[in-house]
């Protein structure tokens, strides 16, 4: 049975640019996607055609039940959306952006009132909550943004890279608001560049690069095709190298080389064990007589998992044009709100 955000063959192009090639997505109720890839991958153009703020050349999805493309006001009914960038008025106080968020979604007036004294207090934003948004600072409109997005605590939501200019702390915040929805039975298509966000979210991983799924499963899934974990030593002196390459390769994955920087003494092998192995790797180390300047545990990066998946790192533009088309085709929207069915966009 198809989950809550289900996707077969989505395609896109705008122009020569192929946005979408052929993307398969499935998300079951009450769990996390975490959409990886790198900018211009595809990710946003996706969460466009899920949400119904663009029509994709070919290709099925259905949201909460509902056909995107043929109920596309019964679509919007049943989502949440934040997008890259806050949607936010920022000539209204933050109170009165949530009010009138709830009133587009036909609350009533109390309960509209309610909700935003909830959700400000909920973000950290009830200090500022009656000053003009012109006056908060980024990750403040950010959070802003998020709130609206959860005004009517919608089964389904799309976050389109929601951390994007948050703090540490806020950031932590917005991962444990996450955490609460999706405990509450709430479905989230979650996107972004960072493999510490999926991996500490979603309970499945999809990567996407030039428009197309190149690999899926859950985080441990996909940092186990980048070799998994490896131990890495730096050795007091380059003549404690051989010795500390022996060591190293008794602990090894079977027919791992041992991969030697002579110049910063550094040693790494591709390892299966964890902590517990990291310990037995000191004690030989120490019985061996082979002093130690550092040693760690590493596990994937996500430059690590890109640059075995794609062939370049996450941060390098892909060149698949995706926001430029997405500009050209005044399509760019940031946040979606309802009004009895009828959609309110903010296009940049």
């Amino acid at each position: 049975m198809p989950g809550a955000i289900h996707a077969e063959g989505l395609v896109k192009t705008f122009g020569d640019v192929r946005a979408l090639d052929g993307v398969d997505l499935d998300v079951p109720e009450g769990t996390v996607l975490g959409l990886l890839g790198p900018n211009g991958a595809g990710k946003t153009t996706a969460v466009r055609v899920l949400t119904t703020l663009l029509r994709p050349d070919s290709g099925r999805a259905v949201v909460a039940g509902v056909d995107v493309l043929r109920h596309p006001d019964e679509v919007r009914r049943s989502i949440g959306l934040s997008g890259q960038f806050a949607a936010v008025d920022e000539y209204l106080t933050g109170r009165e952006n949530l009010h009138m968020v709830g009133q587009l979604y036909q609350l009533p007036g109390k309960a509209a009132k309610a909700r935003a004294a909830e959700l400000l207090e909920r973000f950290q934003l009830t200090g500022a909550a009656d000053r003009p948004v012109k006056t908060y600072s980024g990750g403040m409109r950010r959070r802003l943004d998020l709130a609206a997005a959860l005004v009517v605590s919608p089964p389904v939501m799309f976050m389109d890279e929601p951390t994007t200019g948050l703090d540490p702390r806020n950031r932590q915040a917005l991962w444990d608001v996450i955490q609460e929805l999706v405990a509450g039975g709430t479905t989230l298509l979650l996107t972004t560049q960072y493999l510490e966000e999926a991996d500490h979210l979603a309970h499945e991983i999809c990567v996407i690069d030039h428009g197309r799924v190149i690999a899926r499963g859950t985080s441990d899934q996909l940092k186990a095709r980048t070799g998994g974990e490896r131990v890495e030593v730096v050795v007091h002196t380059p003549g404690q190298i051989p010795t500390g390459r022996e060591v190293l390769a008794r602990f090894g994955q079977a027919d791992a080389a041992v991969a030697v920087e002579e110049h910063t003494r550094r040693l790494t092998v591709p390892v299966t064990g964890g902590a517990r192995l990291l310990a037995e790797v000191i004690r030989e180390l120490d019985a061996r007589g082979v002093e130690i300047d550092d040693i760690g545990l590493r596990r994937p990066t996500l430059d690590d998992v890109f640059i075995s998946l794609t062939g370049h790192a996450a941060e390098t533009p892909t060149g698949n044009g995706e926001e430029d088309a997405g500009e050209a085709e005044d399509t760019a929207a940031t946040a979606a709100r309802t009004d009895g069915g009828e959609q309110k966009e903010t296009v940049r």
